[in-house]
């Protein structure tokens, strides 16, 4: 893959990080359901993050899950050379009744979100869910949209949008690249 250049740097993803947490915060006010879910595994780092941004403005904990979709996915069966890497998901909260906020890197076909939001139920009916992404970049293959949405970029079919993080990558930045 070519990287064809930097979309966030680390300072832009901070700061998109923390308009995104107002955002929630103002929606959400003092909604004691709150909690935050993030895709493993750079959704999952996303949402700690966001985590301890909504911590500080609540001044309260908000409760924190991490899902793996990965036995969810609805592509895995058709790659036969690549078996699924399984995580774990860890939810330490109730889903029933909550008002999740599920969090992810990077919004493309739409196939992630609707894998997890299959999970999910399996854990619970939730309030409502409501999505985040650092970024949208289109290509949209099922009717799913964010609602708190970092950057928005356009795309080639070609280009992908890599998600690095310091906990993974030892760095954090958004690029474009092409296959």
């Amino acid at each position: 893959m070519k990287e064809c250049g930097t979309i966030l740097n680390a300072k832009e993803m901070s700061r998109t990080l923390e308009r995104l947490a107002f955002e929630i915060y103002e929606r959400h006010g003092e909604n004691e359901s709150l909690a935050i879910l993030g895709i493993q595994r750079r959704g999952a780092d996303l949402a700690e993050r966001l985590k301890k941004l909504l911590d500080d403005r609540l001044g309260r904990k908000v409760p924190l899950g991490k899902l793996d979709i990965n036995l969810y996915r609805d592509d895995w069966t058709t790659n036969l050379e690549l078996a699924p890497v399984i995580n774990c998901s860890e939810i330490g909260f109730d889903i029933e009744g909550a008002a999740i906020v599920l969090v992810d890197d990077v919004l493309y076909s739409g196939r992630t979100i609707r894998a997890a939001l299959e999970a999910i139920l399996d854990y619970g009916r939730p309030e409502r869910v409501e999505l985040m992404v650092l970024v949208d970049r289109g290509w949209r293959e099922l009717p799913i949209q964010a609602d708190y949405v970092g950057k928005k970029v356009e795309t080639l079919g070609n280009q992908h949008v890599n998600v690095l993080v310091t906990e993974r990558d030892g760095e954090d930045r958004v690029c474009l690249v092409e296959a």
